[in-house]
């Protein structure tokens, strides 16, 4: 009797065992990557609205770190975004071409820009990229301030009334 009772609490425990596996998997499934940025193929989903670039996003410390890639893998430019400050990152083989909205578009005109193509854009920040006949891209990143009253993660940071 001892025996058959040990072996359901065995079983009980392997269950459990393997739900809390099989949730704590899933929670983990919808997160974007901390680790691959500068790589050609990171592990990360790609999420360019464009079909002409692959574009993956980062998340470390609250900070997004957005890479954007041409089809051949290889990295054009990256920027990180924090409370809607972009820091243009020295990676990527036209990183020197990256502006924000805040930076001069001189770069763009005077090599000969073609039409801009949205490549990456969620709710507050947006990248264009622009192929220049000299063979770089142009990356333009923009931010809007939509995430009023929050920090963009969820956390209030401004209180209304009290």
């Amino acid at each position: 009797m001892f025996r058959k009772s040990h072996g359901l609490v065995s079983r009980k425990a392997v269950i459990s065992a393997l739900l809390v596996t099989v949730l704590s998997t899933s929670a983990f499934a919808y997160q974007p990557p901390s680790t691959g940025l500068g790589q050609s193929w990171p592990n990360a989903t790609d999420v360019s609205v464009s079909p002409h670039y692959h574009v993956y996003v980062f998340i470390r410390d609250g900070i997004r770190y957005i890479q954007v890639n041409d089809l051949s893998g290889n990295v054009r430019g990256a920027v990180a975004v924090a409370d809607h400050e972009v820091l243009i990152l020295p990676v990527g083989v036209d990183s020197q071409y990256v502006t924000t909205s805040q930076a001069s578009n001189q770069a763009a005109s005077a090599t000969g820009a073609s039409s801009a193509e949205t490549v990456y854009s969620d709710s507050s920040t947006q990248i264009t990229a622009t192929p220049v006949r000299t063979g770089v891209v142009q990356l333009n990143v923009t931010t809007s301030d939509t995430c009023t009253g929050f920090d963009c993660t969820g956390a209030v940071v401004t209180r209304i009334g009290n």
